[in-house]
């Protein structure tokens, strides 16, 4: 089985967010294993919404620039309207964990379809839930998985970012988890 893990760390805002995003492409991380989650704000006064150039993800919104970047240097991307949290905005492998639970009617009791992706992979249950508390609150999820030596390298970076909260998780080999 092969040994796989992964780190999530919380950020309070979008700028702390992306300053973790860098370190890790930095240091060499690779970015195919690396997933940022956020809430979107709509405001009615602006236009809001994403479409494919390309092979390159375009959006427009409050922070366009921001989620824009990540689609470009992320893998995989995705606007889904969660209940309970509102517009969320994913970028990296999460997506396909999330479509994947949602094409398998996975559904668990009170967590929604970024609680039932990370379950996938072997996020225990009650982690998930303070990740859903944090989504609602307006906080950004990084999420690093890769063989426990990649995530424990990634810990390391993202330890000396603005996180208000860093957690590892070793991924049951009865999961979904794939690392590319």
């Amino acid at each position: 089985m092969p040994d796989t893990a992964a780190v999530i760390a919380v950020y309070d805002n979008h700028s702390s967010a992306d300053e973790a995003v860098k370190e890790l492409q930095k240091s060499g991380f690779d970015m195919k294993k690396l997933s940022i989650v956020g809430k979107d704000y709509i405001t009615e006064d602006q236009v809001v919404g994403y479409y494919n150039a390309g092979d390159r993800m375009k959006y427009w919104g409050k922070w366009g620039a921001f989620w824009g970047g990540f689609w470009g240097l992320l893998f995989g991307s995705a606007f889904f309207w969660v209940p309970g949290i509102g517009t969320v905005l994913v970028a990296g492998p999460l997506v396909s964990w999330i479509v994947g639970a949602l094409e398998g009617a996975l559904t668990l009791g009170g967590l929604s379809a970024i609680g039932a992706g990370l379950y996938s992979i072997g996020i225990p249950k009650d982690s998930i839930v303070q990740y859903e508390t944090a989504l609602k609150a307006d906080k950004f999820l990084v999420v690093a998985h890769g063989t426990s030596d990649e995530v424990a390298r990634a810990k390391d970076i993202l330890r000396t970012t603005n996180s208000s909260l860093l957690t590892d998780h070793a991924i049951a080999p009865n999961t979904n988890f794939v690392t590319t």
